[in-house]
């Protein structure tokens, strides 16, 4: 059966290809193939360029220009013939050695350099340093550029609506008003912290041998600083070197990066759950999509579809990443298999998550706020003033300010009047009773205008 993306497995191959394009190239098995290759040519190269290692480099530019090919303008062409030097050695890392051996051909010049090819590595060497470029290069140029739009979203819904009161809800019940834009900007400073801690992640490497001690490499080269150049190659790769490992070097830095995206993950849940709610209540609109239905047989419907499927997405992509940061830092004696078939599944979780994250985005662009409607609500909760008006009793000495806005106010729906009269028998300096006289639910908003417009003041963001 030919591809097709309505007979693939994964929905993320099938119905949301497009949606996940920008991954492709970095997390399927052709990216990986890819930074296999890339580590590979820039291991023999570094080899190459060494003093210490006699008998090898330096490398002529017509040798240099061909290694830099086999990266620059790798192909999928190149992935398809590696593959099928896989079916016959069985051995995807090998069969990337063969491929880099085969594309060097019989020119003397380029044959010298043959026996060089994956010198003194264990399969786990490329692999782990491929994993860790796939990873940085997927967080850089795909994760990073694509929460900072979240983050800019929730930035100018914040400024927009700062002065736009809103009934907060605890517990689901009508509680002290706040604005809608500092709801939007709590939003926004914990994806703020979250993608500092993602960006703060060191992707580690190791080139160290089959069980971490350089057994080989001191077996050929005894003279050589083997550490020293192994942290001077992976740094080259513009990752950090871990200098203790087994076979694989023990995952940590992954399973952090994992938690990293399951907390953002998680932020981003809460917020697609509130506006699910917010949207129930009709404090905002949804912009109508022409030709969109909302419902097979309700015609009137427009659904929050975009904020469910980003919920459903964020479940399934922290499903994934907590099964990815439980087992990968975990390895029998020096070295199982176990890691490799879970490794190849982090693009999948990496695909629900910005899946849902292009969902909420185009959730978050359909949206038009109430003012109507939350007006209506605040001016149907008069009793959210109890809590203002028992503090400001408390400060002046009413000791029983609690007890008697609880029989007042608990369970009860009060109008503008009740309160007022309440408010005239109270015994208060003047000043205060007409500051409490002039408080609408409207107006109890404390600082919440204030604290949605210092949204993103944070240097470090």
């Amino acid at each position: 059966m030919n591809s097709d993306p309505l007979t693939a497995l994964s929905p993320l191959d099938g119905r949301y290809a497009r949606k996940c394009e920008s991954l492709r190239g970095i997390f399927s098995e052709l990216g990986l193939i890819r930074f296999r290759v890339l580590v590979e040519v820039r291991w023999l190269q570094f080899l190459a360029d060494r003093p210490d290692i006699p008998g090898f480099g330096p490398l002529s530019p017509v040798v240099g220009a061909v290694l830099n090919g086999l990266v620059d303008e790798f192909r999928p062409e190149h992935a398809r013939r590696i593959k099928e030097i896989e079916r016959t050695t069985n051995h995807d890392v090998k069969a990337v050695e063969y491929f880099i051996a085969e594309q060097l051909g019989d020119d003397p010049d380029l044959g010298k350099i043959r026996p060089f090819i994956h010198f003194a590595c264990t399969s786990e060497d490329i692999n782990n340093t491929a994993y860790a470029l796939m990873l940085r290069h997927g967080r850089d140029e795909v994760l990073v550029p694509l929460l900072r739009q979240l983050v800019a979203r929730f930035d100018m819904m914040a400024r927009d609506l700062a002065d736009q009161p809103m009934l907060a809800r605890t517990h689901g019940q009508p509680a002290s008003p706040t604005t809608l834009g500092k709801e939007m900007a709590n939003f926004s400073h914990r994806l703020r912290r979250q993608l500092l801690q993602l960006r703060a992640i060191q992707p580690l490497a190791k080139m160290n041998g089959a069980t971490g001690n350089f057994n080989a490499h001191v077996a050929a080269y005894p003279d050589t600083d083997w550490p020293a150049l192994s942290e001077a190659f992976i740094e080259s790769l513009g990752l950090a070197w871990n200098p203790l490992t087994i076979q694989i070097e023990p995952h940590d830095w992954i399973a952090e990066y994992c938690d990293a995206l399951a907390r953002m993950n998680t932020v981003l849940l809460d917020a697609s759950r509130d506006f699910w709610g917010y949207i129930a209540l009709g404090y905002f609109r949804q912009r109508q999509v022409a030709g969109e239905v909302g419902s097979s047989t309700m015609p009137h419907k427009v659904n929050p579809i975009d904020f469910e499927n980003a919920e459903g997405n964020l479940g399934l992509s922290n499903a994934i990443l907590g099964h990815l940061s439980a087992k990968l830092p975990v390895s029998r004696w020096q070295r199982d298999l176990t890691d490799s078939t879970v490794l190849r599944n982090l693009g999948v979780a990496i695909g629900h998550a910005t899946l849902a994250w292009q969902s909420l985005l185009a959730g978050l662009d359909k949206l038009a706020a109430d003012p109507e409607t939350m007006a209506g609500d605040l001016a149907r909760n008069w009793e959210v003033l109890g809590e203002a008006i028992q503090t400001v009793m408390r400060r002046h000495g009413h000791a029983d300010a609690y007890e008697q806005l609880k029989t007042l106010t608990r369970g009860q729906r009060l109008g503008p009047e009740a309160l007022a009269g309440f408010i005239w028998e109270l015994d208060l300096p003047p000043d205060a009773r007409d500051r409490l006289l002039q408080l609408t639910p409207q107006t109890y908003v404390g600082l919440a205008s204030r604290l949605a417009r210092q949204v993103g003041e944070d240097p470090a963001s």
